[in-house]
């Protein structure tokens, strides 16, 4: 008998098993478990490359074939010689040939020696890197140890390290567990039966090692039973014991982690995990957050979580919302890091998710309400709903709740919990200023890595303007823009602006909005109750008290009621609901005197003076307290800081900043003040300084990319809703650049 034919008999009725998912073959075509190529067979060399071709050619002389699969690196093929070659029955010889990753082949042995290989025909070429079993065939591996050997020490002794030992060792052990060799038990899981061995699935698994090693009766069975298992989990966890990889998807995540959990398979519960990580997105969160939490995965319920978190508004949105429970509602709802852009989001989510099932919910939204920060919805929305919804009206106890809350709100009360704080990159956008002209710049201070960021150039150079952000999105109100080759405008206003342009920092574009009812530069901006107000200001010498703000729901400015005194360079600030102007220029004094808006009864009244007359003074609110720092007193830049207490009615000065400047810009982030650039009297400068109330003192923070003066700023906290742009593409007239 040939060499071929001493290798090994290969009796038919033996079941063999897929090198991909580890089902018997006949199962796994049958049931296409595997999405790869099962086999390809082959009688001519073909178009094949290299070493396969060397082996078609080694086949086709004794007029055989070859069955190709690709189930582990390289594929395996079988080889079969035809039957008047063999004088055997059919299909009665084999020998396993395996290509490399790299293109090298090397033929396994399973018995028997080399007889008369090259004799028969072609031989096939071992590179240095074949590895040989079961044969005298030198190889590249017993070459290198030869070469090892050569290489004496006085030691007396040598150590040796074979790099690929244990991989091919695992290959053979995974090849003799296709063909059943060796192996010692059998688990039937469902009408699967997979052969396999008790020390390797023992190394593999706690579960296995417990149940072999134990003292249970299996540890004596050949035969083994498995319950609440699927046979295609069973077949890819076998095939990853074996050979240490596991392909996770889609179809088979939901039973290959709760078998992997179940037999404590934990590079496979990992390789989940991060599949399942990677496939996060608003319409499976929740669903993949209480898959994560039923098989303990804690780490992957926690970023589940997160992701819940992070993208709120998009996911209340979505089918699996309404599925949660009131504990689970409750949960979410009450969370400081929720990323939402106004607290309404939040309430409207709740009251869908009760329509869904208002008989079973109806009776638990009283418990719901109060996850809700219902004291920062704002009092229309508030009495409108009082008002209309039906829901309400059923639950008469959640009309007094929010009864009482409209009350607090209209009285000014010190809201008893805290905004919401989103855990997303914080970012303090400066727009415009002046730097010997009005610029065109947006650059943004990421808190989180210290660094200053160029963003889309604004529509029009202005400096003198005011900023805000309003519903994920900074507004640029008006200003002014003399920079060089500037078209002037038809009215007299020479320079001055009622621009008005707002930035999405989704996409970084900025698009016009309506215009104000009259140009104002070193207009005073603030937001309350969902709305943007512009403050005082001037039209070339036309000194403005009056004020209006905008509604971004329906793109118009209204007139509200005008201030007591003409403001230019004043600065503004909203603490529980009331609009405070502070200081400013009349056209003929700098102003000490403040006022503070009434929305209710749209009425001003005059509140406190400041200690010092102050112009161009950056001003922002902390808690119950308005910060002053700096401005202009007629004579001098300051450097003096002044505190509001709006609770008490009263002015004390705090702790100076380094350098005296106007025409700053003062913002709060994370309970801090910081103070950006402004005019010294000389300079126009870059430098941050930032207030610690706590320690009453201020320190430098990272400098802005230039000077400038008379350029607005404010915080976002929140990413701009995603689907901001239908709407706002059609918004405002298009304004090219002077």
């Amino acid at each position: 008998m040939g060499f071929i034919e001493k290798i090994i008999e290969f009796n038919i009725g033996i079941t063999w098993d897929c090198y991909d998912c580890s089902l018997p073959w006949a199962s796994c075509y049958r049931q296409r478990q595997c999405d790869r190529v099962i086999c390809y067979y082959f009688h001519h060399s073909g178009e094949l490359t290299s070493n396969t071709q060397r082996l078609a050619t080694f086949l086709q002389v004794r007029g055989g074939f070859a069955i190709f699969l690709f189930g582990i690196p390289g594929g395996v093929v079988l080889c079969h010689l035809h039957p008047s070659l063999s004088g055997e029955q059919p299909f009665k010889t084999l020998v396993y040939v395996r290509s490399d990753l790299d293109g090298f082949i090397s033929v396994i042995l399973m018995d028997g020696e080399e007889d008369n290989l090259s004799q028969n025909g072609p031989k096939i070429k071992m590179d240095q890197k074949a590895f040989v079993i079961g044969s005298s065939v030198e190889s590249g591996v017993e070459s290198e140890l030869e070469n090892a050997c050569n290489d004496k020490t006085d030691l007396g002794d040598m150590t040796f390290s074979m790099t690929n030992y244990i991989t091919e060792a695992m290959r053979m052990m995974f090849i003799m567990r296709s063909h059943h060799m060796l192996t010692d038990v059998i688990l039937e899981v469902g009408s699967e039966l997979f052969h396999a061995h008790k020390v390797i699935l023992a190394a593999a698994s706690p579960y296995f090692k417990a149940m072999f090693t134990g003292g249970l009766k299996e540890c004596e069975m050949t035969r083994v039973k498995l319950q609440g298992v699927c046979p295609t989990a069973m077949a890819r966890l076998m095939f990853f014991m074996y050979t240490g990889q596991i392909r996770v998807t889609e179809v088979t995540v939901c039973a290959l982690l709760p078998a992997a959990t179940m037999f404590q398979v934990n590079n496979v519960i990992e390789a989940c995990c991060v599949f399942l990580e990677k496939q996060l997105d608003p319409t499976n969160a929740i669903g993949i957050a209480n898959f994560a939490e039923q098989h303990g995965c804690r780490n992957l319920h926690r970023k589940a979580n997160q992701f819940i978190v992070q993208h709120f508004s998009r996911i209340c949105q979505e089918e699996e919302f309404l599925q949660l429970s009131a504990m689970q509602l409750i949960s979410l709802v009450r969370k400081d890091e929720l990323n939402v852009q106004e607290e309404q989001e939040v309430y409207n989510a709740v009251l869908k998710w009760v329509k869904y099932n208002e008989d079973a919910r109806g009776p638990k939204m009283e418990h719901i309400l109060h996850a809700v920060r219902c004291q920062y919805l704002t009092p229309s929305f508030l009495s409108e709903q009082m008002k209309n919804c039906d829901v309400l009206k059923k639950v008469p106890a959640c009309r007094e709740y929010l009864a009482q809350i409209f009350k607090d709100l209209t009285l000014h009360k010190k809201p008893i919990v805290k905004e919401r704080t989103p855990n997303t990159p914080r970012v303090i956008y400066i727009a415009g200023g002046f730097l010997r002209h009005s610029l065109d710049i947006l650059e943004g201070y990421n808190v989180d890595d210290n660094t200053w960021t160029l963003h889309a150039k604004l529509i029009v150079p202005r400096s003198g303007l005011g900023g805000a952000f309003l519903k994920g999105m900074f507004y640029a109100v008006g200003g002014r823009n003399n920079s060089p080759g500037t078209r002037l405008a038809p009215c007299d206003n020479r320079y001055d602006s009622d621009w008005v342009d707002r930035y999405n920092p989704v996409n970084d574009q900025w698009r016009p909005c309506s215009p104000m009812s009259v140009p104002r530069n070193r207009v005073g901006v603030a937001v309350m109750d969902g709305l943007l107000y512009a403050v005082g200001g001037c039209s070339g010498t036309q000194y403005h008290n009056s004020v209006e703000c905008y509604d971004p729901e329906t793109d118009a400015w209204s007139n509200i009621k005008s201030m007591h005194v003409k403001r230019l360079g004043v600065g503004v600030a909203v603490v529980n609901r009331l609009l405070y102007a502070i200081g400013g220029y009349d056209g003929t004094h700098r102003l000490n005197s403040v006022e503070c808006y009434h929305p209710e009864n749209d009425e001003w009244t005059m509140v406190a003076p400041m200690n010092s007359c102050r112009s161009g003074a950056g001003v922002a609110s902390l808690g119950q307290f308005i910060y002053v720092v700096g401005g202009y007193d007629g004579s001098g830049q300051l450097n003096s800081v002044e505190r509001y207490d709006t609770e008490n009615d009263c002015w004390k000065y705090v702790g100076n900043v380094s350098i005296a400047r106007s025409a700053l810009s003062v913002t709060v982030l994370d309970g801090k003040l910081y103070a950006m650039g402004g005019y010294d009297g000389s300079t126009f400068l870059s430098i941050v300084e930032i207030y610690d109330p706590a320690t009453d003192k201020w320190e430098q923070g990272a400098s802005m990319t230039s000077g400038r003066s008379g350029h607005a700023s404010a915080v976002s906290y929140h990413h701009c809703p995603k689907n901001c742009d239908h709407w706002d593409l059609s918004i405002g007239p298009e304004r090219a650049p002077s």
